[in-house]
């Protein structure tokens, strides 16, 4: 019978060199609702600011049912792994969707193995890990629901009356960065792998509170130093740049992330919107900013001296307005040369590296996705 896959074609390309052929389609969904005593309960702790643990582990349950409920019915159909495991949360009259879809592979050189993986990332990407020397075992994520809270945001409110960074806001938003990096290497240790790799970050808005999730593929690779077991590395690098830096004798040391929370400060503030409205520069927001940057920049670094790593590479930057008060993130990969770790093929294929294009480009739904319509 035909399959029904979510694999492209470069994918298949990429996973036939690995001996892995394409398998079905496969959806694992939950409908959840968090009940009234729990979204009470939720908004009773918003008021301390930081963490609301009801949220996030109805969050989490919802989404850990869904994903074995995926991955049931990948072993139904005999597969040896799942790539391209992809998650999402759909609101639906007051209930909540969480949704996992992937696309099964099966092993073309030894059928019936019992190492069955999910892999976060594309056949692509996971073609990248896989001649890296970073076997996939298990898709992870790490997840938190969290408020700035009345206190955090009272405390917050007084001290930008003043300019200069808001610890207080930096610390919550610090702290729930780290707090989900913490989760996903809780996940990759339950299942024994030593690397998270190809994480990726994102944040939404969810029944009134913000909820902060990771995702990645908790990997095995034996090339790396025995400590890695006890804390696994992890990395945001895409699969290109990992297997890149592993061809140059570079393996990930840690994801590192810093935020910095800052208030221009009641004076300077009225300061900057008269400047506004003139022409030139605005010098108290380009210090402002300045200063954010550089604060956000320099705890990297510390971080990454402290585990003595080589290099922090790929370091994406982000600012953001938050009521008035202004949020630059910093995220990037701590490396460090380590001996023994090497690629197995001299070069990735052209079909690891090519984006797919998108054919749907018009349909019967009154839209069209190359152009906005006015």
């Amino acid at each position: 019978m035909a399959k029904v896959t979510g694999l492209s074609g470069n994918e298949i390309y990429c996973m036939a060199l690995k001996n892995y052929g394409p398998g079905e389609l496969v959806v694992g969904n939950s409908v959840n609702s968090m009940g009234f005593l729990g979204a009470m309960g939720a908004a009773g702790k918003s008021m301390a600011g930081g963490e609301i643990t009801q949220v996030t582990q109805a969050i989490e349950e919802g989404r850990l049912k869904a994903f074995e409920r995926m991955v049931a019915e990948a072993k139904r159909d005999g597969a040896a792994g799942v790539a391209g495991v992809t998650s999402e949360l759909k609101d639906f009259a007051g209930n909540t969707e969480f949704l996992f879809v992937g696309s099964c592979l099966h092993n073309l050189a030894s059928a019936g193995s019992s190492d069955f993986f999910t892999s976060a990332g594309n056949a692509q990407e996971l073609y990248c890990h896989m001649d890296a020397g970073y076997d996939p075992v298990h898709h992870v994520f790490g997840n938190i629901a969290y408020g700035m809270g009345l206190g955090g945001g009272l405390a917050g409110a007084f001290k930008s009356m003043g300019r200069g960074e808001i610890k207080e806001y930096s610390d919550i938003f610090n702290s729930t960065r780290h707090t989900a990096l913490n989760r996903i290497v809780a996940q990759a240790k339950a299942c024994k792998a030593n690397a998270v790799v190809g994480i990726r970050t994102k944040i939404m808005y969810w029944h009134g509170t913000h909820e902060m999730l990771m995702a990645g593929t908790a990997a095995l690779n034996n090339a790396l130093p025995s400590q890695a077991m006890n804390e696994p590395v992890t990395s945001d690098l895409t699969g290109e740049e990992l297997w890149a830096m592993t061809k140059l004798g570079y393996a990930p040391v840690k994801l590192l992330l810093s935020a910095s929370i800052y208030s221009l400060g009641m004076a300077g503030g009225f300061k900057a919107a008269f400047k506004a409205f003139t022409k030139g520069e605005i010098s108290d927001l380009t210090t402002l900013i300045h200063d954010a940057r550089e604060m956000a920049i320099g705890r990297l670094k510390s971080e990454a001296d402290a585990l003595s790593a080589d290099a922090v590479i790929g370091v994406k930057t982000y600012i953001a307005e938050i009521g008035g008060l202004v949020e630059f993130l910093a995220i990037g990969t701590a490396v460090k040369k380590i001996s023994g770790v090497a690629v197995k093929t001299p070069g990735l294929p052209a079909h690891a590296i090519v984006q797919d294009k998108d054919t749907w480009i018009e349909g019967a739904f009154g839209f069209s996705l190359d152009r906005v319509e006015g």
